[in-house]
């Protein structure tokens, strides 16, 4: 038994959210390039919560496997501007 239900390669989206601050984006996608380098910045979804105080970013990576998304929602998770991976 396998200690995934995903297959690798595929395409994963990554749901982050935090404070919508000048460059909490690239910070995001700092963080993203350095586990996926083929990730396009420019695909990022932006949403802005209702008062504009939060983004969240939707990054939909090559995810090749668990080891890459565990340690990505790793640095995510302890990003100082980040307040929820998903």
């Amino acid at each position: 038994m396998a200690d995934t239900l995903i297959e690798f390669p595929c395409d994963f989206p990554i749901k982050v959210m935090g404070k919508a601050t000048d460059g909490f984006a690239q910070a995001v996608a700092d963080v993203v390039l350095k586990h996926a380098p083929d990730f396009d910045a420019a695909t990022m979804e932006m949403r802005p919560s209702k008062a504009g105080n939060y983004l969240s970013l939707t990054c939909t990576i090559r995810a090749t496997s668990q080891a890459q998304l565990d340690a990505l929602y790793r640095e995510l998770s302890g990003h100082p501007m980040v307040k929820v991976v998903l």
